[in-house]
């Protein structure tokens, strides 16, 4: 069972600039007529969506349209419409769901089950399990790699990394790792994959051209938590028992930095541009946002009760937590918010300018579509 289940020209351009300021305005009397005009501050609770049963792990589809929750207490997926944060189906998984990932092309979603010692494979086309792979001993956190080939579980209770092959849905290899390894992310390019060891406080590196340990750091105690930035440069990885966040430079895999954050530190995501992360605080129910450029806590939001897992959508305008102890997961705009328009600071919609550059931006509507310009990408454990 996994360690920390139970814890708590001109004209032209004047004409352009008109047409764009009256779409710009259509779009914001129709989003603010239906929700209202109460505005939200920057990094804000807007929404927070009922799940199952004690939900931990929560990804994000690549196109951002959907978010994937397991909930451990009643065995299930629930699936969440970004668009009106509202949970539209529920998948049965195995026994004591706690990790879940997407894979890059967004049609499969991976399940590590720790009672029974499986992984479910979902379509996420039909929203049903379509396999189901045989691992280690108490699989937890479970990872995807960039090109979607392979599929990475630990097992915490043999001190295994299992590797999946996604064409077979087979395990096709075992890698031996520090003392009950807990969560894991893989570098961008593939090279790497970084795994947690919560019981010594130290994080794994391996190879994934051998699946060898090649290094191996110490952190802080009870580690958990990892996540790397877009650019592979950054791992950052949460230690639960000293409330602190380790930043790993991957070139030399050496401690760069550590940063005190809240109670209880547990989930960790990067932002899609790599400028913050999210850390999900357990004890005091609250999200710490790091900057990174520093390594420095700059806001603490609060959340629901023993907050745990953390994603953030693909164009980084939300940040999904899942609430085990109240049973839901809250949803966070990143942009100031006026109704369910959210914008960022010193423009009218998105991250955008209305005239100048010719980009509407990347501003969120109502969840998370996007209203202009263009989408990218976006796993947990107990």
């Amino acid at each position: 069972m996994n360690w920390l289940s139970d814890f708590r020209g001109p004209h032209a351009t004047g004409g352009r600039a008109a047409r764009l300021a009256f779409f710009a305005a259509a779009v914001s009397a129709m989003v603010l007529g239906v929700a209202g005009v109460g505005v939200a501050a920057a990094n804000t609770v807007v929404d927070t969506i009922p799940v199952g049963g004690s939900p931990s792990g929560v990804a994000v589809s690549p196109f951002g349209a959907r978010a994937y929750v397991v909930n451990r207490g009643d065995n299930s997926v629930s699936v969440i419409s970004t668009f009106t944060n509202t949970v539209v189906d529920t998948v049965t998984v195995g026994d004591f769901p706690v990790g879940v990932a997407v894979n890059p092309l967004g049609s499969r979603v991976y399940v590590t089950n720790q009672f029974d010692d499986t992984v479910s494979v979902i379509s996420t086309f039909t929203n049903k399990v379509v396999d189901t792979v045989t691992v280690g001993i108490g699989p937890s956190g479970v990872a995807a790699s960039a090109d979607g080939s392979r599929v990475y579980a630990t097992n915490s209770g043999d001190d295994t990394v299992s590797v999946i092959d996604t064409g077979t849905n087979t395990e096709v290899d075992t890698v031996t790792v520090g003392d009950a390894p807990n969560m894991l992310a893989v570098t961008p390019d593939g090279f790497h994959v970084y795994a947690s060891n919560a019981f010594d406080g130290t994080v794994s590196v391996i190879e994934t051209a051998g699946n060898t340990v090649i290094d191996t750091v110490t952190v802080g105690a009870g580690a958990f938590g990892v996540a790397v930035t877009p650019d592979g440069s950054r791992v950052y990885v949460t230690s639960a028992f000293d409330d602190t966040v380790s930043v790993i430079e991957t070139a030399d895999n050496t401690l760069l930095d550590t940063i005190t954050v809240g109670d209880l530190p547990q989930g960790v995501v990067a932002n899609p541009d790599g400028s913050r992360v999210y850390v999900a605080n357990g004890i005091d129910e609250t999200v710490s946002v790091v900057e990174t450029a520093g390594n420095t806590v700059v806001e603490a939001i609060p959340v629901g009760s023993d907050a745990f897992g953390v994603a953030a959508s693909p164009d980084g305008s939300r940040v999904y937590v899942t609430n085990r102890s109240d049973d839901t997961v809250s949803v966070i705009a990143v942009q100031k918010c006026l109704g369910s328009l959210c914008i960022a600071t010193g423009s009218l919609v998105g991250g955008g300018s209305l005239v100048g550059a010719g980009s509407l931006g990347r501003g969120s509507l109502a969840g998370g579509g996007s209203l202009a310009g263009t989408a990218s990408t976006g796993s947990f454990t107990s």
